[in-house]
């Protein structure tokens, strides 16, 4: 069993996770870190790795992965501590500070917590007809795109993710089908329009009802409402289903929820006394998902962190461009 000190800990390290490690450094506290994955970058490293990320203050257009680096190089300067492949299991107060302790038997002890876990633990919804395919022809996420390349592909949904894969693998694949349940689509009207003018073929009210071939994926058997199915040569089957958000053993830890969301005011404070939240795990009135306000977020949560650990500092630090 071992036992961690530190000013401020970090629970998540997605994009807010990593710039809020950056700003507790800028702040002058000592920062650790707490993630259930293997790397650092949240969801994008597990996911989206290839996708370019366009609303992100500054970048026309980055690369998920480059992002990840950026914001790893920048975190950097605080000298923070990571446990990684950890899960944060329970949270005690012990006077001033925070006890938080891990699926591994380690225990950290806080002056405050800032939690920027996104939608917490996620599985993807499962394709029915895919459950044996796993692996041999279909998968979740595309974290590279050359593995499809010169293969028929199908991708099964109508959020951000399936576009985004349909738009980024139409000139990789020979060819991209994208099969969704609904006439509507939950995706970005911006990236739909760019698929609806690519070659990518849009079946609409279909399923992907079978998939066939030996060892490896050779062909789907597509249903279109009111149709007999058909057959379609196929290598490569994305499902892009979406997600089952788990908030996991924060739900016990008496924070006020919302749909999955943790409640916080506008200092990023939760309902428990020392406890902050920031990023996509949030959740107040006009709220907006994006990485760009997790960053203004994280750097609110700090500040605010700042004077709970300290109470002689003060809310605003200055600008971090003065000398």
């Amino acid at each position: 069993m071992t036992a961690v000190e530190t000013d401020l800990l970090v629970i998540g390290a997605g994009p807010t996770g990593l710039f809020a490690t950056y700003y507790a450094g800028f702040r002058g506290l000592r920062v650790t870190v707490v993630d259930s994955l293997p790397e650092l970058g949240g969801q994008i490293t597990a996911m989206y790795p290839e996708k370019q990320i366009l609303d992100v203050a500054g970048f026309p257009g980055v690369k998920g992965r480059d992002l990840v680096s950026g914001l790893v190089a920048q975190a950097a300067t605080a000298k923070p501590t990571y446990l990684l492949e950890r899960t944060a299991t329970d949270l005690v107060m012990d006077g001033d500070r925070v006890v938080v302790g891990l699926d591994d038997g380690t225990t950290v002890r806080a002056g405050a917590v800032l939690v920027t876990a996104g939608i917490g633990k996620f599985s993807p919804r499962p394709l029915p007809a895919g459950e044996e395919w796993l692996g041999r022809g279909m998968e979740f996420f595309v974290p590279s795109f050359e593995p499809y390349r010169d293969k028929d592909v199908v991708i099964v949904g109508g959020g951000d993710s399936a576009f985004d894969w349909a738009h980024h693998l139409e000139p990789v694949a020979s060819s991209v089908t994208l099969v969704h349940r609904r006439d509507a689509f939950r995706a970005h009207a911006r990236t739909v329009e760019q698929v609806r003018a690519s070659s990518v073929r849009i079946l609409t009210r279909a399923q992907v009802t079978a998939l066939r071939g030996q060892s490896l994926l050779e062909e789907v058997e597509i249903t279109v409402d009111g149709q007999e199915p058909t057959t379609h040569p196929c290598q490569a089957v994305v499902a892009a289903l979406g997600f089952v958000a788990d908030l996991g053993p924060l739900q016990t830890w008496g924070l006020e929820t919302s749909k999955r969301h943790v409640v916080v005011d506008s200092s990023m404070r939760t309902s428990v006394e020392r406890v902050f939240a920031a990023g996509d795990i949030t959740e107040y009135p006009g709220k907006v998902r994006l990485i760009a306000v997790g960053f203004g977020e994280a750097a609110t949560a700090v500040n605010n962190a700042a004077v709970v650990v300290d109470p002689a500092a003060h809310v605003f630090p200055g600008h971090s461009s003065e000398d």
